[in-house]
């Protein structure tokens, strides 16, 4: 991954309402919610959720489906592990690195 990019999609997850829409739809897995279902569970208005999914869906950190009338969006986890690649490539002196628990940050739903 480019710096470049790397940069823009953590521009996009800094900023409150955004953050925490692409953490409810990294904890709803693959299946993801509709619009009006996370507006619900986060207390956002229409218009204001509307803003802040454009610039997720633009920075290609959530994808979107419509059914019937309703448009799901859900994270997109590919791009999620690109990311977090990027972020930690280095880390350790380019020794494999463990977690103190060993437990995955996705505890193997990713």
């Amino acid at each position: 991954m480019e710096t470049k990019i790397a940069v823009t999609l953590l521009a996009a997850l800094a900023q409150d309402t955004r953050l925490a829409i692409y953490r409810l739809l990294v904890q709803q897995g693959a299946e993801g919610l509709a619009v009006g279902q996370i507006g619900e569970r986060l207390a956002v208005a229409n218009a204001t959720l509307s803003f802040h999914l454009k610039e997720l869906s633009h920075a290609g950190l959530i994808l979107s489906r419509q059914e019937g009338r309703f448009i799901y969006y859900s994270a997109n986890y590919e791009q999620m592990n690109v990311l977090l690649g990027f972020l930690t490539e280095n880390c350790c002196r380019g020794e494999a690195c463990t977690p103190a628990n060993n437990v995955s940050p996705c505890d193997g739903a990713c």
